[in-house]
């Protein structure tokens, strides 16, 4: 197969809270958009929602909720409610995926309300509060996905951060609204193995995030050998969205192209 006859199975997205640091949040969306990628976004809040829907790019996924958290009881109620009005802010910006984490995070990325253990009760609350936001999504054609995090450097005491712990919740609550945020560059911090845990969690995956280890810069800047990430994606059938949620490390457009390269088969 020549060079040039190469493309990539996958839909690449680009978080504009990282690249181009310089612009102004709706100039990082057409930026991105101009470059051929879809545009990820993180806590609605903070943006002028008009202003990123009249740039016109296609945007791939957003945080879908602004405070709370699964697994306690409060907290899953502040959840669902702020996941309904991120609903109506993702069908204004047409994303169709709406992230979650297991609680709330900080603009630092620091749980608001930090876990030293699961137990049993957590993952029951999880479970239904999962189940709830499942009705929210059939009602309003989202989906969520639920993120795995790294807890020894990114996010120490989120609940549900490990992927395993991720895909088991995940795969318990087994509907279609639910499902994976799988973050391969989290994953490397706290488990390894990622070709493994890419065939493991195959069924479950709504989206999948990258960037290297260490620094969180675009594939290629570090340890993670993402070509074979690709090859195994494209093994198991993925055929969905391949976000890069990292920092460029250099010159914003040539570390895309490098991301854009290591997705292309």
């Amino acid at each position: 197969m020549s060079e040039n006859s190469r493309t990539s199975p996958f839909t690449l997205a680009v978080c504009a809270e990282m690249v181009f640091l310089d612009l102004p949040m709706d100039e990082r969306v057409r930026r991105i958009d101009g470059l051929g990628f879809l545009v990820e976004i993180w806590s609605w809040g903070r943006h002028d929602i008009q202003a990123l829907a009249n740039t016109g790019a296609t945007f791939s996924s957003m945080t879908g909720y602004i405070e709370g958290s699964l697994a306690d009881r409060d907290g899953a109620e502040r959840l669902v409610q702020t996941a309904r009005e991120s609903i109506t802010i993702a069908r204004r910006l047409n994303i169709p995926r709406l992230n979650l984490h297991g609680t709330g995070l900080d603009e630092r990325g620091m749980p608001f309300k930090p876990v030293s253990q699961l137990t049993g009760t957590m993952w029951i609350r999880a479970h239904d509060t999962l189940n709830r936001l499942a009705d929210l999504a059939q009602e309003h054609d989202v989906t969520f996905v639920v993120e795995n995090l790294n807890t020894q450097v990114d996010h120490p005491g989120v609940p549900f951060a490990r992927a395993d712990e991720v895909l088991e919740l995940v795969a318990s609550v087994n509907r279609p609204q639910i499902r994976m945020m799988l973050d391969l560059y989290h994953a490397q911090i706290g488990e390894g193995n990622l070709i493994d845990l890419v065939h493991r969690c195959a069924p479950w995956i709504g989206e999948v995030q990258v960037a290297d280890v260490p620094g969180r810069c675009e594939p290629g800047s570090g340890e993670i050998h993402y070509p074979a990430i690709a090859r195994a994606l494209d093994d198991i059938g993925y055929r969905g969205t391949v976000g890069m949620e990292g920092w460029a490390s250099g010159e914003v457009e040539p570390a895309l192209q490098r991301f854009k390269d290591a997705f292309t088969l």
